[in-house]
């Protein structure tokens, strides 16, 4: 059986490259990859931390995560530019349109990540290392943005090459090379070994990728339950899961928001579920899709997590009907008894489809034309939304 061959292609710096394209774009004199310059929210808010730094910051010792105030010590003379995600987005729909030239078997990891499948492309099996050269030297030449770009055997050694050094790279790790390649390197630079994991590994005496790997699997799963198969299987090169394509429309929608500060009034919390609602709602009907389920996640000041869904009767694709069925089930995971806090919170929704069905009532109240009223509103609230900003017209709050 031939072996896979995964490309991982994975924008430099995302957020501070296409904010300086966009900037040089509109007129722009100066190109903020080359200046003190940084990403980052509002530092009145929780989101005033660096997301994004220039390499002149990198050099001064700031690093991503770190409040503004903290940066500003490191780098007096910081540049502070706040997240534009609608031109991320666009940046991120220029790259993933061009990469589908290549191949429809591809992944949209995440906003600036992309797997590619070259699995059955005889020409690229042959010589992954040109096509990632010519796929990087394109993107740069054309976009005026870089990537790094990383071939494989499977999609963690993929993206585990692509990680290598930095920036404008094509780095090959395959099975082979395993051994050389990655397991002399630190655990905590393993894929999915967060923080926490990584300190209880080295407190351990597992220190490299290499004792990972030929740890026994009992013994970690004792330390870290499911995870532990999941870390040495990782650690030896394992991983059979399929580059999922994006080509085509999506199984599910969500939005999610980490709040501006820790929420226990239950009406800010609603107004936060109706934003996630018809924010997800607009982005359905652009797809011109229905949902059967709906789910909300609900992350708390200690960072415990717990999530509910609900499948309908029915096919919805309203704001309205999102928002609903969002506030049954956060009501269902807020515990009034409990003094937890809202720290983030998500809305989704699944099984997506792009036939419209409706379960008939055997009593004839079907309420059919109602939701063609819905329907009709929430398109004249979207076109008004993308004219005016989202801000410009929302619904009344339910007395």
């Amino acid at each position: 059986m031939m072996e896979r061959i995964i490309l991982h292609i994975d924008c430099n710096n995302a957020f501070l490259s296409w904010t300086a394209v966009n900037m040089l774009h509109n007129g722009s004199k100066i190109d903020i990859r080359n200046r003190y310059a940084v990403i980052g929210g509002k530092e009145s808010e929780r989101k005033g931390i660096v997301l994004a730094k220039s390499n002149l910051c990198k050099k001064c010792g700031v690093i991503t995560g770190e409040t503004l105030y903290s940066a500003r010590r490191k780098c007096p003379y910081l540049e502070v530019y706040h997240p534009e995600f609608k031109i991320y987005r666009k940046y991120s729909d220029i790259m993933y349109t061009y990469l589908c030239n290549y191949s429809k078997k591809i992944e949209r990891y995440s906003i600036d990540e992309c797997f590619i499948d070259f699995s059955d492309n005889l020409d690229v099996v042959k010589d992954p290392c040109k096509w990632a050269y010519k796929i990087k030297d394109e993107i740069k030449n054309n976009f005026v943005f870089t990537v790094n770009v990383g071939i494989g055997n499977n999609k963690l050694l993929a993206k585990m090459a692509s990680d290598f050094s930095k920036p404008d790279k094509v780095h090959t790790l395959f099975t082979r090379e395993i051994k050389e390649k990655m397991w002399p390197l630190d655990v905590a630079d393993l894929f999915m070994i967060g923080r926490a994991s990584s300190k209880k590994l080295h407190e351990l005496g597992i220190d490299t990728i290499e004792k990972l790997a030929n740890c026994e699997i009992e013994f970690l799963m004792r330390h870290f339950k499911s995870m532990g198969k999941m870390m040495w299987e990782y650690a030896n090169g394992i991983d059979n899961s399929e580059v999922e394509s994006d080509y085509g429309n999506p199984k599910s929608i969500s939005n999610s928001f980490v709040l501006p500060y820790n929420y226990s009034n239950i009406d800010e919390i609603y107004k936060e579920i109706r934003k996630l609602s018809m924010m997800t709602g607009e982005k359905l009907r652009e797809k011109k899709m229905y949902a059967p389920n709906v789910s909300v996640w609900v992350k708390f000041d200690d960072f415990t997590k717990v999530s509910k869904q609900i499948t309908l009767d029915n096919l919805i694709c309203s704001d309205e009907e999102i928002y609903e069925n969002a506030i049954k089930l956060f009501n269902k995971l807020w515990n009034t008894g409990s003094d937890k806090k809202v720290r983030a919170l998500c809305v989704g929704v699944a099984n997506l489809t792009e036939v419209y069905k409706v379960q008939l009532s055997l009593f004839g109240n079907n309420q059919e034309d109602d939701k063609n009223d819905n329907k009709q509103l929430d398109k004249v609230l979207d076109d008004i939304r993308k004219k005016y900003g989202n801000s410009s017209i929302t619904y009344a709050d339910k007395l």
